[in-house]
């Protein structure tokens, strides 16, 4: 019989600069007219966000800097390699600050048998996974696997491997570590429909355990769904000058309209597993934008306070592709009394690439 797999802790980071704002002043110095200028300034005033945060720091508009240290510079923005190298100086520090916000002593650590991290902003070998297995002690012969370039989804088939692996054994406790520097990834471009994918964007990381001990939210059943007709909608592809996004101004639609099918069919192979809203006490859905949140909450018919976790973080964090979901849980399992009820259902889901909607259900334990 396998054991059953719980998500015990979670801990989060971002960088120190708050760059949400600066980067609203400097597009506007990118679009060409009056007009695309208004409509950047009215998304962003509508776009839910008031905080995002860099690694990089926001430089002196006024003295013609992008970043305080150089690394964006006008009519210079640097190449993909460039971007690689500062994603394998950052993102350790990122992902080690994360690890410790879980709390976990150097005993617990030692006890570590797993190490699932998830990220698509950069690359390199040997990699984030052994650079962690060495600034956190972890032991040499520690699992470890990587996840790679499924985009703001990516949480929800680490936290899959991660129980896999507690049912496989239950001796097993495993560190999963969700990790994105988005703000790496900006193009001096024109064109709006980019500028506007990049008012969304900022870096962040989470750090979970999981294992077989009673606590924290139990992990159930994962699935992926794929939204047909959709493949061309989230593109993400590796360029000369950094990772090239494509983010289709159709995508809050088609989520609203497939969940609208599956709420209609009750389909028990549908996101919903054939139950209706009113079987999920908690909601767990990824921020990735006012749009994408809108859309669900219209598609599922969900009361203005359903998504109250992910609009917070949204508001202070802006979108960090995979880790976002994983702030979406950690205040719910961190969350107010009256969320904290012992056998409240959650169900979790994110949205990458594909499209594919990726989900799992919970329900709380202690």
């Amino acid at each position: 019989m396998s054991a059953e797999a719980y998500l015990n802790r979670i801990g989060t980071a971002v960088p120190a600069h708050d760059i949400h704002a600066p980067f609203v002043a400097f597009a506007r110095t990118l679009l060409p007219d009056a007009r695309t200028r208004l409509v950047l300034d009215r998304m962003a005033e509508r776009a839910g966000i008031e905080r995002r945060w860099s690694l990089l720091r926001p430089g002196n508009l006024a003295a013609g800097e992008v970043d305080a240290d150089g690394f964006y510079g006008r009519g210079r923005f640097p190449g993909t390699a460039a971007r690689m190298a500062l994603y394998e100086r950052g993102a350790p520090d990122l992902a080690v600050r994360a690890v410790g916000d879980l709390g976990l002593d150097a005993a617990a650590m030692a006890r570590i048998t797993h190490l699932v991290i998830a990220s698509c902003t950069g690359f390199s070998a040997p990699g984030l996974d052994l650079q962690l297995v060495a600034r956190l002690g972890l032991r040499p012969g520690v699992a470890r696997s990587l996840i790679g370039f499924m985009g703001c989804a990516a949480a929800v088939p680490a936290l899959r491997m991660a129980r896999d692996a507690v049912r496989a054994d239950p001796s097993a406790r495993v560190l999963v570590v969700t990790l994105e520097l988005c703000t790496l990834h900006f193009q001096e471009t024109a064109d709006l429909e980019t500028v506007l994918s990049f008012l969304l964007f900022g870096d962040g990381a989470a750090a979970a355990l999981v294992s077989a001990d009673p606590t924290g939210f139990a992990l159930g059943d994962f699935r992926s769904t794929l939204i047909p007709d959709s493949a061309g909608l989230i593109t993400w592809h590796i360029g000369d000058g950094g990772f090239l996004m494509h983010l289709s101004g159709q995508v809050p639609g088609r989520i609203a309209a497939a969940l609208r099918d599956d709420l209609t069919r009750a389909d028990p192979a549908g996101i919903l597993r054939g139950e209706g809203p009113q079987a999920v006490d908690l909601w767990a859905v990824h921020a990735g934008g006012r749009t994408v949140l809108d859309a669900v909450e219209i598609g599922l018919r969900l009361g203005p306070d359903a998504l109250g976790a992910s609009r917070a973080v949204l508001r202070g964090h802006g979108n960090m592709s995979s880790a976002t979901v994983m702030f979406v849980l950690r205040r719910l399992l961190d969350g107010p009394a009256a969320d904290r009820a012992k056998g409240a259902r959650g169900l979790a889901m994110a949205f990458g690439p594909g499209m594919a909607a990726e989900s799992f259900r919970f329900h709380r334990v202690g």
